[in-house]
């Protein structure tokens, strides 16, 4: 279900991005991918739109960064960090730190998507193999 995200071409505007931008980027890819995952299954139009809210709720994001934190490269981490450390406080029914992962992964998400759509790719195909995504 990572086509999509696999065939495109790398960008060289991320160094153009600071890590919000990123991170803004990284939230519109991450939605993408769990609305395709989700069109491949039956059901209404209501059904399918809160599961995919599930999915990309801040603390289903910061699970997923837990998940992918032992495969990810130095420089996937430094982004991870870089996100993480401009994250503000968030929503208030939303932990801090719990929201601060999930910028971080957003932003991590956002930088792949313009340098190396491959790898993202395969990170996301890595976490539909881990027996706690749907």
């Amino acid at each position: 279900m990572t086509d999509w995200i696999s065939c495109q071409s790398p960008s060289g505007s991320s160094d153009d991005l600071g890590p919000l931008q990123l991170a803004w980027l990284g939230d519109a890819v991450w939605e993408m991918h769990q609305r395709l995952r989700y069109c491949q299954k039956p059901g209404r139009s209501k059904d399918l739109h809160h599961a995919v809210v599930l999915e990309v709720k801040a603390c289903a994001q910061a699970q997923a960064l837990i998940l992918l934190n032992p495969y990810l490269t130095e420089a996937e981490k430094d982004y991870v960090r870089k996100g993480r450390n401009r994250a503000g406080r968030g929503p208030r029914k939303v932990d801090p730190a719990t929201y601060a992962m999930a910028t971080g992964f957003e932003t991590m998400v956002g930088w792949l998507f313009l340098k190396n759509p491959p790898r993202l790719s395969e990170l996301l195909e890595r976490l539909q193999d881990t027996p706690s995504s749907t």
